[in-house]
This record gives C-alpha cells, sequence and structure tokens, in this order.
C-alpha cells in the first residue's frame, strides 16, 4: 500500500470517527426523563431553592459575630 492511500484512509476514518461518537452520545442523553415531582422537591430542600437571597437591612452586615 503506498503512501497516499494510507494516509486518504486516515483522513476518511476521522469525521466518521466523530460522526459516530456523536451519535452515541445524542442517543445517550435522549432516553433522560425528566425529575419527578418527589426528586425535585427533594433537590430543593438539600440545595434550597432557585430563588435570590432577600436585601440586607440596614445594620445587618454580613459579619462574624466575635
Amino acid at each position: 500500500m503506498n503512501r497516499i492511500t494510507l494516509i486518504t484512509l486516515l483522513l476518511a476514518a476521522v469525521p466518521l470517527s466523530s460522526v459516530a461518537t456523536g451519535l452515541i452520545v445524542n442517543s445517550r442523553d435522549g432516553g433522560k426523563p425528566a425529575l419527578t415531582h418527589e426528586q425535585r422537591a427533594a433537590r430543593e430542600r438539600f440545595f434550597g431553592f432557585g430563588r435570590e437571597l432577600p436585601p440586607i437591612k440596614d445594620g445587618q452586615e454580613m459579619r462574624p459575630r466575635w
């Protein structure tokens, strides 16, 4: 096999392997179900809600009490 044929085969294999990898990754993510209500409630209890914290009132700086 000459050098040009080998280089051509290698250059053809790279895009094919990239496409195959993309298809495999996309097929795995497609079957992921959404969180159930119980899972969402447990996550919100553990991590807290997605809301922002309330503003700090005057005189209540964020510093430790030593």
